[in-house]
This record gives C-alpha cells, structure tokens and sequence, in this order.
C-alpha cells in the first residue's frame, strides 16, 4: 500500500492545530467541489483525497494512529492486540513485540501477520469515511427538504431536516469508501454551511429583523404587515413608538431541529424613518408643533 502525505494534500505542517486543519480543509474543498467542477475528474480525484486527509487529520485518535504507523495506521487496533497479547503469552520473559517499534518494524509484522496467510481473508476492514460540505440557504434549512449532492462521482439524494444549523455535520452510514477483504463501506459525513441572510441574522433558533416605519406612523400609531419565514403578520404600531423599540413574536422564528411543531421567536426592531425633501408647508408645521 503506497504511503499517502495526508499533512501535504491540506497544505500544512506536521504539528498544524486541528483549527488549521479545519480552515485548510474548508478552502481546499470549496475550491475543488465537484458541484464547482462538474466536468474535471482531477478536481473529482484531488476532492476524494482532501476529504479523507481530513477525514484522518480532524480526528485526533486516527492522527495519532496515523502519525505513528504511517500507511498501516487502519490496521493499527490489530498490531496492538497482538503486542499485547505477545507480552501476556511471555509473563516475565522478553516479549517479541516490546519496546518502541517504527513504521518499518510494523508494515513488516502487518505482511507477516496478513500478507502471506490465507487467514488474511478472515481479517475485514471498515472503508475510509469520506467528508463533504453542503452549502444551502437559510429559507432552505427552514424546511425539511431532499437535495441531491455528488460524492466521489456517485449522485445521493438525501432529506436535510429543518432546523439544520451552520456548521453542523450529519452521518451517513455505509456511504463512504469500500472496505477491504469485504468489509463494511465508510461513512458519510456532512457539514453544513448555512451563509448569513440579507434579511434575517439566526441566533440558534431564534431571528432578528429590522423593519422601517415612518415618523407619522410612529407618532400617531398604525399598522404595518410583516413578512415572516411562514406567511405574512399584521402588526399594530402603538403611538409614540420610540426608534429602536424592539418587539417579540412567540413562535414565529426558526424551527428547531428535529423537533416538530416546535420553533423559537421572531424579534423585530423598528427603525424609525425620518422624512426628507420637506415642503415649506412642513416644514412651518414641524416648528409650530416645536414651539408647542
């Protein structure tokens, strides 16, 4: 098996923090989606092998094993068994498989153990899991809804629950690489990426608007229609309504994930607008009205 750089394929260093990992894999794997290159099976290929250094790397229990064993790391839980079942067997006496042992002394053991056996057919190994990154709007995550993505060249259609929050990562099981020897396949895991609204700011489950109303509605009262994530409201603006005088509607903000009928509040702040390009006749009106 040829040994594969996981640390050059993300474009880091060895001792990299796993919040370099994370930005390295999130700039390489936008660059080379296959839904930005439908067409470039390069782009396909270096994709499958930005999501499983991740994959690796963003794991630190696979690191390690990684770091340690180099190309055999998959095969890391089966060495160590039997290294430790060899200082059972030897009590007091030297065991064959103390001390420190290279990436050298363990592909050496792995061939003796799997290479050259026909037990090696009994040995079954899970696939590698693959990584993926799904970008949808956040009118889209309000809504249970199927979207299709494309992963190494293969097209799966999927339902994303409402609620879904930026950032957060899904598992598909029996959705990433083949196993060895008939072993079982990976797993799928996607992030989601959930991009900032023009109108709505989330904050968990809740929204935050700002709505215009003009002077004299704010002054004299009046009433004003909403547009929400789910139809429209009707709202009653009290006289002498302040700039910046925020409101709450109960219910009306973003559905929490997995939980039906459940959802967490609307805030609306209202902004003030004041008039411009005043007539003569205003104007003497705003300062009778200051004189009062």
């Amino acid at each position: 098996m040829e040994f594969i750089d996981y640390y050059k394929i993300l474009g880091i260093e060895k001792n990299a923090s796993q919040d370099e990992i994370k930005k390295a894999y999130r700039k390489l794997a936008r660059k080379y989606h296959p839904d930005l290159n439908p067409d470039d099976k390069k782009a396909h290929t270096t994709f499958q092998k930005i999501n499983e250094a991740n994959e690796v790397l963003s794991d630190p229990e696979k690191r390690k094993k990684y770091d340690q064993y180099g190309k055999d790391w998959k095969h890391a839980d089966q060495f160590e068994q039997a290294q430790n079942a060899g200082r059972q067997r030897a009590g007091t006496r030297q065991s064959s498989f103390q001390g420190n042992f290279s990436e050298e002394d363990f592909s050496e053991f792995f061939n003796s153990m799997f290479g050259h056996s026909s037990r090696r057919q009994t040995h079954k190994f899970k696939g590698p899991d693959y990584q993926a990154e799904l970008q949808i709007h956040l009118k889209d995550a309000a809504t249970t809804h199927k979207q299709v993505i494309t992963v190494d060249g293969k097209s799966i259609r999927i339902t994303i629950p409402a609620g879904v929050e930026n950032g957060q990562k899904i598992k598909l099981t029996g959705y990433g690489a083949p196993g060895s020897n008939g072993g079982p396949n990976g797993d799928l895991y996607i992030t989601f990426s959930i991009p900032n609204d023009k109108r709505y700011k989330r904050l968990g489950n809740d929204l935050y608007i700002t709505e215009e109303i003009d002077l004299y509605k704010a002054i004299l009262g009046g009433e004003k229609i909403i547009e929400t994530l789910n139809g429209q409201v009707k709202l009653t603006i009290p006289p002498e309504t302040q700039n910046g005088t925020k409101i709450r509607l109960k219910g009306k903000g973003f559905p929490v994930y997995k939980k039906e009928n459940e959802f967490g509040d609307l805030y609306i702040t209202w902004s003030v607008k004041l008039p411009t390009k005043l007539s003569a006749e205003q104007k003497e009106l705003f300062k009778k009205l200051a004189e009062l």
